[in-house]
C-alpha cells in the first residue's frame, strides 16, 4: 500500500494551492489501481447529499468482521479548493478499515463555481450523513475522527472548531444530527487565510477563487474562513502535522493554531517534520503514517476502552 502522504500528493500534492506542476490523478487511474483487501467491504460512490444537483457521493472502506460498533474517520481532499478527487484517499482508507475503523472519503463543491461556504456546508453533511447511517454500516457515533491535507485539512480544522455554529451548518441534510467530530489530524491545512499573501507561493492566485476577492476585497471572508479565528474551549482535540520548508501552506500556521487551542485548554500537539516540504517523502512520511495512525488510535480506540 502507498503511504498515507503519498495519497496526499496524489490529489493534487494536496495543496491547499495547487501547485501547476504537480500531477493529478484521476478518478479512472485510482480506481482501476485499487487494490481491495480480503478483511474489507468497500462500497464507492454513495450519494450523501445533493445541493445544487451535484450529487455528491463518498467512497466507504470498513472491516468484514466484527460487530462494532466501529469508530470512523472522514478523509477530505485537497486541491486548492478548486480542484482534486475523493479517489485521492481510497487507499489510506482502504488502510484504516484494515485497521478497524469504517472510513470514508467524500466529495464537495469546488471553486471558482462554488465559493466558501460551499465545501464547509459539504464535509459538514458528509458528517450529520455518516451519523445518521451509523446503524447502517456499524459506526460509534460519538467515535467519529476527521483528516486532510492542505485545502482538506483546512476543512478537517473547520469541522473541529465550527461544531454547532449554524451558520456553517447548510442545508445538506440530516439536520437532526450534529455535524460535530472527535477529533482532527489536519496535515499542512491553513489556520489564517488573511496571513498567506506573501507566505505562500499562490495564494494570491488560489484564495480570492474560493473567497470571492483578495484578502483586501474580501477581508470578513477571509477572517470568517480561517479556522483560527473560530477556536474556543469546545474546540475538537487536534494534531497538525507540517514541515518547516512548505512553500504553499507556511509552518507558522500550524504554530499559530495549536498555540490558540492550547490558550483555550483543547487537547493540541505539532508534529514538526523539520526540512519537509508540501508533500512528504520518504522517512518524513512513514512519520507522518505512524503520527495520523497513533492519533486516531489514541482519540478513538481508547475513547472505546474507557466507556
Amino acid at each position: 500500500m502507498r503511504s498515507v502522504s503519498r495519497f496526499l500528493t496524489a490529489t493534487a500534492c494536496l495543496g491547499l494551492l495547487l501547485g501547476l506542476a504537480c500531477p493529478t490523478v484521476t478518478r479512472g487511474q485510482d480506481a482501476k489501481n485499487l487494490v481491495i483487501p480480503e478483511s474489507v467491504i468497500w462500497e464507492p460512490g454513495i450519494e450523501y447529499s445533493n445541493p445544487d444537483n451535484q450529487h455528491l457521493q463518498v467512497n466507504l472502506a470498513r472491516p468484514k468482521s466484527g460487530d462494532g460498533p466501529f469508530p470512523a474517520v472522514i478523509c477530505i481532499h485537497g486541491g486548492g479548493f478548486r480542484a482534486g478527487h475523493r479517489d485521492g484517499y481510497n487507499n489510506l482508507c482502504l488502510r484504516l478499515a484494515e485497521r478497524g475503523y469504517v472510513a470514508i472519503t467524500v466529495s464537495y463543491r469546488l471553486a471558482p463555481k462554488y465559493q466558501f461556504p460551499a465545501a464547509v456546508h459539504d464535509v459538514k453533511a458528509a458528517v450529520r450523513w455518516l451519523r445518521a447511517n451509523a446503524g447502517k454500516y456499524k459506526v460509534d457515533p460519538q467515535r467519529i475522527g476527521v483528516t486532510g491535507g492542505s485545502a482538506g485539512g483546512h476543512l478537517a480544522q473547520f469541522l473541529g472548531v465550527t461544531a454547532g455554529v449554524r451558520q456553517f451548518e447548510g442545508e445538506g441534510g440530516h439536520a437532526d444530527q450534529s455535524s460535530s467530530v472527535a477529533c482532527v489530524v489536519n496535515v499542512y491545512g491553513p489556520s489564517d487565510f488573511t496571513q498567506s499573501y506573501g507566505k505562500s507561493v499562490d495564494a494570491a492566485e488560489v484564495l480570492p477563487l474560493f473567497l470571492g476577492g483578495n484578502v483586501e476585497q474580501a477581508r470578513r471572508r477571509h477572517i470568517l474562513a480561517s479556522p483560527l479565528y473560530w477556536v474556543t474551549p469546545e474546540a475538537a482535540p487536534t494534531l497538525c502535522i507540517h514541515g518547516t520548508e512548505d512553500k504553499y501552506v507556511a509552518h507558522e500556521q500550524a504554530v499559530w493554531l495549536i498555540d490558540r487551542l492550547k490558550a483555550a485548554e483543547v487537547p493540541a500537539e505539532l508534529l514538526t517534520l523539520p526540512g519537509a516540504g508540501h508533500g512528504f517523502k520518504g522517512e518524513d512520511a512513514q512519520k507522518a503514517d505512524q503520527a495520523l495512525f497513533d492519533y486516531f488510535d489514541s482519540k478513538l480506540k481508547t475513547a472505546a476502552r474507557a466507556k
